[in-house]
């Protein structure tokens, strides 16, 4: 009797895929809580979690009180007593309220210890689209990756956002799990045996020669949108997916502007302190004189993201600034 080989990848939606890897980690690993408000009976806000204190109970999935410094000390405190907690703090706007307990204890416990382990994942939301207003749509990333100690992960599509959320719930140290409110209902592939992605590996969207493109998080699918309105002129794009801020891919960068000789970084953060600067400046140190045009950035203006959606609009960037951009590093 031949054996029945069942699918080697699903269609998940990018909620479906953080929900299976949580639900297929915690009966992997008993000592995984999940702590935060809203995320059991009501199966949080944007609904990862439900169904699973039905599944685990509530010894394993905590509600906390509306306090998102409370959710931070209870994370840090319970992986200390040899737990690994998965906190959820429901807008990245509202790790403010935790940032004490977030950058001066989870990420240098280790350090200030002399090696502690502190297995602490925060999973968390961010970006626009959705006119959620000024206070529910910040791009923070940039905050947590300017801290020693912190990883910083940020997932495109449903097969990352469970592979890393896989690395992410057996890391030894703190990772920042930045989640893209405009993704949960996309939908993509995932394998059907799901395999921890290696943090500090980007992975590679498309390839082109005439210009490279790094993008994080949504800003992935509007770079890949560009390149498509690209090729229709025959430029090509060497695309890539960070996936994390830190650890960063440099190698996977720096090899791709070097080949094309042009490099653009995407991202939904504001301009003046985003990461794209960071990343810029790296490039221009290693690849100084060799590139044909000078690098830039594509991202959010310096102005708060407003509920209205053409105001909202009028902020985040776009495919087509994207091309207007590669355009002129063309011309």
């Amino acid at each position: 009797m031949s054996a029945v080989i069942g699918p080697a990848t699903r269609t998940l939606t990018y909620r479906e895929a953080l929900r299976e890897t949580l639900a297929a980690e915690m009966e992997r690993d008993p000592t995984i809580v999940l702590v935060g408000e809203d995320i059991g009976a009501f199966g949080g806000a944007y609904k990862v979690t439900s169904g699973l204190l039905e599944r685990f109970g509530e010894r394993r999935v905590r509600e906390t009180p509306i306090s998102e410094g409370a959710i931070a000390g209870l994370a840090l405190g319970a992986a200390l007593g040899g737990l690994r907690p998965c906190a959820e703090i429901m807008y990245v706007d509202m790790t403010t309220l935790a940032i004490d307990q977030i950058v001066n204890h989870i990420a240098k416990w280790r350090y200030m210890t002399g090696g502690v382990d502190v297995p602490v994942v925060i999973r968390t939301q961010g970006g626009a689209g959705t006119q959620a207003g000024p206070q529910h749509s910040q791009s923070l990333e940039a905050w947590f990756a300017h801290v020693p100690g912190l990883a910083v992960v940020m997932p495109a599509t449903p097969a990352d956002a469970a592979g890393l959320l896989k690395t992410a719930l057996r890391a030894r140290d703190p990772v920042i799990f930045i989640e893209h409110k405009r993704l949960y209902s996309t939908q993509g592939e995932v394998p059907a045996v799901v395999e921890p992605i290696p943090f500090g590996r980007a992975r590679h969207v498309s390839s082109g020669e005439d210009v490279t493109l790094v993008a994080t998080s949504a800003s992935v699918h509007i770079a890949a949108d560009a390149a498509v309105a690209l090729a229709e002129d025959e430029v090509t794009v060497d695309l890539l997916d960070l996936r994390t801020l830190k650890p960063l891919d440099l190698r996977s960068i720096v090899e791709s502007a070097r080949r094309t000789g042009r490099l653009a970084i995407v991202h939904e953060a504001n301009r003046t302190g985003g990461f794209a600067g960071e990343i810029g400046f790296l490039v221009q140190e290693r690849l100084f004189g060799l590139l044909r045009a000078p690098i830039r950035r594509v991202t959010a203006k310096d102005a708060h993201i407003a509920a209205h959606p053409a105001l909202e609009a009028a902020v985040l960037p776009d495919a087509e600034e994207i091309v207007a951009c590669v355009r002129s590093m063309l011309a």
